[in-house]
C-alpha cells in the first residue's frame, strides 16, 4: 500500500509541483502564456489519452511490471525536463512524463482494487486519496522552495531518486496481478480516435485567445472553431467505433458495458467535473499570488501547504468517519466544502487581503479535497466486477485527467481572456497613448500576468501598476467564481450516486 501510494503521488506531485515554479520557468525560459498552459495540459492530455491503451496492457500482461516500466520512464522524461533549454524541449519532455504517468496510475489503481476487499478496500482507497490530495498540495511547497533557492530544474530532477526508491519498493513488495479473462488483442483506430479528438478539443481551448475563436487578427479564418468541431466529432464518433467493436466480439479500447452501472456512470462523470474545478484552480492560483499580490513561489507553495494539511487532517478521520456516514454524504460534503471555500476566496481576494485568511480558505478547501477524492473513487469502482477493475480504473482515471487538462485549458484561457480585457479597459482609463496601452496589455497578457511584478516594483507611469494589479484580481475573481460553480455542478451530479448503505463494523 506505502509503495503503490507513493507511485502515485509522485505522479500528482509532479502535476502541482510545477504550477508554483512555472513563472520562474516563464522568465527563465521565456515562455509564452500559450507555452505555459501546454505545459501543462500537454501532461494532462497524453495523460488521459494512454490511460485506457496502457490500463488494458495491465490487465493483460501485469500490472507491476507496467507499475515499474512507467516509474522508469518517467524519471528518464523527468531528468530531460530538467535541462530543457527551449519552451518545446521542456514541453515535450513533458508529453513523454504523461505517458509514464499513465502506465503508473492505472496499473496501481487496478492492483489496489484486486488486492483489497470490503472494508479494507475502503481504508486503502483513503489512504490512496489522501496521498493523492497531500501531494497535490505538498508539490507548490516543494516547487516554490526549489524555484526560490535552488533551481527550477529540481522539481523536475527531485522525481529520480524518490522514483529510485519507488521501483526498489515495488520490486520487493508488490505482487503480480492480471486479469486472464481480458480478451488479447489491440485497438489502434480507437487509440487514435480518442488521442486525436482529445488533442483537438484541448487545443481550440488553449489557443483560442490567440488565434481567435472565428477570425485571426488579419481576417483570416481561425483553426480554433475547426478545432473544437473536429474533436467533438472524433468523440462521437470515437463511441460509435468502441461500441461496434464490441457487439463484434472484437477487443475494445472501452468497455462502454460499464457505464450501464449506474455509480460507476454518475461517478465518472461527477470526477470529470471535480478535477476540472480543481486543477484549474491550481494552476490559476499560483499566477495570481506571484503576479500580483507579491508573493515569491516559496511563499506561495508555503500558502497552499494549508491545504495539504487539511487534507492530511481529514484523511486520518475518515475510517471513523466512514462508519457514521454513507460514501456518498462524505463526498457531497467534502464537494460543498472545497465550492463554498473557492467562493469565499472570490468573495475576498484583493491586494490587501491577509495570508491567514487565504491560508484558512485553502485549510478549507483542503478538507473537501480529502473527504472527496478517495471516496468518489471507491464509489464509483464499488459496482465493478474485480475482473474489469483495470478497465475501470483506466476509464475513471482518463475521465479525471481529461477534466485536469480540460480545467487547466479553460479556466487558464478564461483568466488570460480576462485579464487581456480588463487590463487594455484599465489603461485606457488612464488615457494612455495606444501604442503604449497594446504594449503594457501584451507584455501582461503573454506572460499570464507574472510581468505585473515588474511594473509595480519600477511603474513606467502614474496609475500603470495598480491598474494591471486590479486587472489581474479582476481577472482572478471570475475565474474563481467559474470554479466555485464547477464544483458545484459537480455536487449535483452525486445526487444521481445510489444511495449505499453506511458501512458498518
Amino acid at each position: 500500500m506505502t509503495c503503490i501510494a507513493l507511485g502515485v503521488s509522485l505522479v500528482i506531485m509532479d502535476a502541482t509541483i510545477v504550477n508554483v515554479a512555472l513563472p520562474v520557468v516563464i522568465k527563465d525560459l521565456g515562455l509564452s502564456a500559450a507555452d505555459a498552459q501546454w505545459t501543462n495540459a500537454t501532461y494532462s492530455l497524453v495523460f488521459a489519452a494512454l490511460l485506457l491503451t496502457v490500463g488494458r496492457l495491465g490487465d493483460l500482461r501485469g500490472r507491476r511490471r507496467l507499475l515499474i516500466s512507467g516509474m522508469i520512464l518517467f524519471m528518464a522524461a523527468s531528468a530531460v525536463a530538467g535541462a530543457s533549454t527551449s519552451p518545446l524541449m521542456l514541453i515535450g519532455s513533458r508529453l513523454v512524463q504523461g505517458l509514464g504517468a499513465a502506465m503508473i496510475v492505472p496499473s496501481a489503481l487496478s492492483t489496489l482494487n484486486a488486492m483489497f476487499s470490503g472494508r479494507a478496500r475502503t481504508i486503502a482507497f483513503a489512504v490512496w486519496g489522501s496521498a493523492i490530495g497531500g501531494m497535490a498540495a505538498i508539490g507548490p511547497l516543494v516547487g516554490g522552495w526549489l524555484a526560490t533557492d535552488t533551481s527550477w530544474r529540481w522539481a523536475f530532477w527531485l522525481n529520480i531518486p524518490i522514483g529510485l526508491l519507488i521501483v526498489i519498493g515495488i520490486i520487493r513488495s508488490v505482487p503480480e496481478t492480471r486479469d486472464p479473462a481480458t480478451t488479447p488483442g489491440g485497438d489502434p483506430v480507437g487509440v487514435a480516435l480518442s488521442a486525436l479528438g482529445m488533442g483537438a478539443i484541448v487545443f481550440a481551448l488553449i489557443e483560442g485567445h490567440w488565434f481567435g475563436w472565428w477570425r485571426q487578427e488579419d481576417g483570416s479564418i481561425s483553426p480554433v472553431a475547426p478545432a473544437l468541431t473536429a474533436g467533438i466529432v472524433l468523440i462521437l464518433v470515437f463511441i460509435g467505433y468502441e461500441r461496434r467493436r464490441a457487439t463484434l466480439g472484437r477487443p475494445a479500447l472501452m468497455d462502454l458495458g460499464l457505464f450501464r452501472l449506474r455509480s460507476f456512470r454518475s461517478g465518472v462523470i461527477a470526477a470529470m467535473i471535480v478535477a476540472l474545478g480543481e486543477f484549474g484552480l491550481l494552476f490559476t492560483l499560483p499566477l495570481l499570488l506571484q503576479g500580483s499580490l507579491g508573493y515569491t513561489a516559496l511563499g506561495t507553495g508555503a500558502v497552499i501547504v494549508a491545504l495539504a494539511l487539511g487534507t492530511f487532517l481529514i484523511s486520518g478521520m475518515l475510517p471513523q468517519l466512514s462508519k457514521r456516514m454513507s460514501r456518498r454524504a462524505i463526498v457531497q460534503v467534502g464537494l460543498a466544502l472545497e465550492a463554498l471555500a473557492i467562493g469565499a476566496l472570490a468573495l475576498t481576494v484583493s491586494t490587501t487581503i491577509s495570508t491567514w485568511l487565504i491560508c484558512l480558505l485553502l485549510f478549507v478547501y483542503g478538507i473537501g479535497v480529502g473527504m472527496a477524492t478517495a471516496q468518489l473513487t471507491a464509489l464509483l469502482l464499488s459496482d465493478v466486477p474485480p475482473r474489469e477493475s483495470g478497465q475501470a480504473s483506466g476509464i475513471q482515471s482518463t475521465i479525471r485527467q481529461l477534466g485536469s487538462a480540460l480545467g487547466v485549458a479553460a479556466l487558464g484561457g478564461l483568466l488570460i481572456n480576462q485579464l487581456t480585457n480588463v487590463t487594455q479597459h484599465n489603461l485606457a482609463a488612464l488615457r494612455l497613448p495606444a501604442d503604449t496601452i497594446d504594449a503594457l496589455t501584451t507584455a501582461v497578457s503573454e506572460s499570464a500576468g507574472t510581468a505585473i511584478a515588474g511594473l509595480q516594483a519600477s511603474p513606467p507611469g502614474p496609475g500603470i501598476a495598480q491598474a494591471v494589479t486590479n486587472a489581474m484580481i479582476s481577472a482572478s475573481q471570475t475565474t474563481l467564481w467559474i470554479a466555485a460553480a464547477v464544483l458545484f455542478v459537480g455536487l449535483l451530479f452525486t445526487l444521481r450516486l445510489p444511495k449505499a448503505p453506511t458501512p458498518r463494523g
